[in-house]
């Protein structure tokens, strides 16, 4: 209840995954909620996330979960201190999802799909009295009344406390455009696309290998070295390994591959040494190493011609450079970084207009894919329906 007797009232714009689980922390507080989204439908960047596997979060030691944020700001260490990877958990099976781990830690509900988790989701909002509004656009602030473009018409809401859950700039078909930074210029970090592909230039030798995935290797960009798997696309490369140093790349630092992550240099050295008699340095390598025709492909593509010595030939396998292009356009990039900044906030109440909050990827962090982007926004959207719900009760 605000003062005075009346049930407080939030309007949360943005029908994403942030903007749901701040609509589902501020019903259950027991506050009137009504969930403004632009697009005909809720959730559809979550069930386009989910056609491959719905990834929830990730099991791993803490300091490993966090490092996957970097210099990770105070307000999302609060968030996900409060609503890591065993509350997402808890929460998908309290949506009667049940969840499984793979081998690499990356948590999926059983059926793998999206849409039963959010039919789930949406039927328990509705049971609990959130009013969702689909092709509502949101179009700024008139003094304290918050303004929406709808099939009716402008609608202006007062509310007690506004939750902006409104997403990055990728993907501007399934609705997170970045254009609601127009509208917040100064509290802005220019968009930057994360977890996207980068552009070759390919030589034709490469045209049948387009679509192979490679697996496992490790790349390296500048110091930091990962495990991972990629593909070579006709533009490119893509994939987890290459959006997991994606920051790295699109800041200016070099990649290069170790093509045999499971062998020392001097292993590798050694199995190059062995006598090959007539077979070509492909065979030799082939039945040395297990190089399939995709890797022996990308060996070929960057260091041409191949040394005969084992010794150099084991240094390039083990550190292939690749000139990389630039990075794939922001609209095709899995996730952004830049968005609102964290000096701008105070937790998650933006400075400038007291009683607004906001959360999940139009804040300004960047994640890995592999559940990192997911428990993260879920994690802000509880954070920011927590501190609006606080704020809008104890408003006079």
């Amino acid at each position: 209840m605000a003062a005075g007797g009346m049930m407080a009232r939030v309007v949360v714009i943005g029908g994403g995954p942030a903007g749901l689980m701040a609509a589902e922390t501020l019903a259950s507080a027991g506050l009137e909620v009504t969930v403004a989204e632009k697009m005909p439908t809720m959730g559809r960047k979550l069930l386009m996330a989910g056609k491959s596997g719905l990834n929830l979060t990730k099991v791993e030691p803490q300091v490993e979960f966090d490092a996957a944020y970097g210099a990770m700001p105070p307000a999302l260490r609060t968030a996900l201190g409060a609503f890591g990877p065993d509350e997402v958990q808890r929460w998908a099976r309290g949506l009667g999802q049940e969840v499984f781990t793979g081998s690499s830690g990356r948590v999926f509900p059983t059926v793998m799909k999206a849409s039963p988790l959010l039919r789930a989701w949406l039927a328990k909002l509705e049971e609990r009295g959130v009013s969702l509004r689909t092709r509502w656009r949101f179009a700024g602030w008139d003094g304290a009344a918050v303004l929406f473009d709808t099939p009716q018409g402008r609608q202006a809401m007062t509310p007690d406390a506004t939750v902006l859950a409104m997403g990055g700039a990728s993907w501007s078909r399934l609705g997170s455009d970045g254009a609601w930074a127009a509208l917040l210029p100064e509290a802005v970090a220019p968009f930057q696309p994360a977890n996207m592909g980068f552009e070759i230039d390919w030589s034709a030798h490469m045209r049948p290998h387009f679509g192979a995935a490679i697996k496992p290797v490790a790349l390296i960009a500048g110091a930091r070295r990962v495990r991972g798997e990629f593909v070579i696309s006709a533009r490119g490369l893509e994939g987890g390994g290459i959006y997991t140093v994606s920051a790295e790349l699109r800041g200016g630092a070099g990649l290069a591959l170790d093509l045999a992550p499971d062998l020392e240099g001097e292993a590798v050295e050694r199995r190059l040494a062995r006598p090959r008699g007539k077979a070509s340095l492909s065979n030799h390598l082939r039945k040395t190493l297990g190089f399939d025709p995709a890797r022996l492909a990308l060996l070929q593509e960057f260091a041409r011609p191949l040394p005969a010595a084992p010794g150099p030939l084991a240094t390039l396998i083990k550190a292939l450079p690749v000139p990389l292009g630039p990075p794939r356009p922001i609209d095709e990039a899995i996730s952004t970084a830049g968005g609102l900044r964290f000096d701008a906030l105070d937790g998650l109440m933006l400075r400038e207009r007291p009683g607004v909050f906001a959360a999940g990827e139009m804040l300004d962090w960047e994640a890995p894919t592999g559940g990192y982007l997911l428990t993260a926004c879920l994690a802000t959207g509880h954070l920011a329906g927590r501190e609006a719900a606080a704020w809008a009760v104890r408003r006079p």
